[in-house]
């Protein structure tokens, strides 16, 4: 078996704050406890959101909280190369096809659904000729994942797809999880102003870098269902996940950069040390 090797993945796009802190430090935990690895990974593929100053920082936060972590740490800018050949390896099988529609053309569609708003977005391969048209006017597009035709591939292993969760979902789901990865929809792999998307990106980073056990917030719970499905497509090894809790604030909202949530080095400019914070999460 595997040595256990679980991750922080965090996105410089801000500063880290006490939630940041509880999942950084839950994962690294359980990496101590097995005797396992413990890698930090910066997920940096929205380049119009990034700032060297934010991974500059998320690093100072994490060594004054006491976490050490293997090096080289792995940018995803820089192995874009990767998820293109998971994207050819996709495409060559029509599993993935352009879907022209903006954002905006996408949500008018699941709203205006026959049966009612649809909650997830199903499209598939516009004709050949329109297609042809469209690409030579120039008109920019992203790779989805047709689950239809990933039901088609897998045949009778669709409804045999599951993963493990050690944890608890954000509604208590624990246990051998049965994967439903329609729930999700035809996720986005790739589009033209960033070249991966999320969950694309993190099943093959993962797989890359030997991750056995995926410790993050529940949060990101229905993520994994349709990184399984990925997993099977691609022929990678199924991580076990361990969800955990989110921290809240003081108005019951999640800690989040988006709220506001006080930051890590405000923390400490307030002269708060970081063994408090430790005790105050638990560790």
């Amino acid at each position: 078996m595997s040595r256990f090797t679980t991750r922080f993945a965090p996105s410089p796009t801000g500063l880290l704050h006490q939630g940041h802190a509880f999942s950084a430090l839950t994962a690294y935990q359980a990496a101590k406890a097995a005797g396992g690895r413990f890698l930090l990974r910066i997920e940096d593929i929205d380049t119009t959101r990034v700032r060297p100053a934010f991974e500059a920082a998320i690093c100072e936060d994490l060594a004054w909280l006491g976490l050490e972590w293997e090096e080289p740490v792995r940018r995803q800018s820089e192995h874009m190369g990767d998820y293109a050949a998971a994207v050819e390896r996709l495409r060559g099988r029509d599993l993935a096809y352009r879907c022209f529609r903006t954002r905006r053309e996408v949500l008018d569609a699941m709203a205006s659904a026959p049966h009612g708003p649809e909650e997830v977005f199903r499209g598939g391969a516009l004709p050949q000729a329109e297609e042809a048209a469209l690409i030579a006017e120039g008109k920019p597009f992203a790779w989805r994942l047709s689950l239809d035709r990933a039901r088609e591939v897998l045949g009778a292993d669709w409804d045999r797809l599951s993963f493990l969760e050690e944890g608890a979902g954000p509604d208590g789901e624990t246990g051998e999880i049965r994967a439903d990865p329609g729930r999700l929809g035809d996720v986005v792999l790739a589009r033209k102003d960033v070249g991966v998307a999320y969950h694309l990106a993190v099943t093959v980073d993962d797989a890359l870098q030997g991750v056995t056990h995926v410790v993050r917030g529940n949060d990101l719970f229905e993520a994994a269902h349709i990184q399984r499905l990925l997993q099977a497509l691609l022929g990678l090894p199924a991580q076990v996940y361990r969800h955990h809790r989110l921290l809240l604030g003081l108005d019951g909202k999640r800690l989040a950069k988006r709220n506001g949530a006080e930051s890590l080095a405000e923390l400490r400019t307030r002269g708060v040390t970081a063994p408090e914070v430790r005790r105050e999460l638990g560790f």
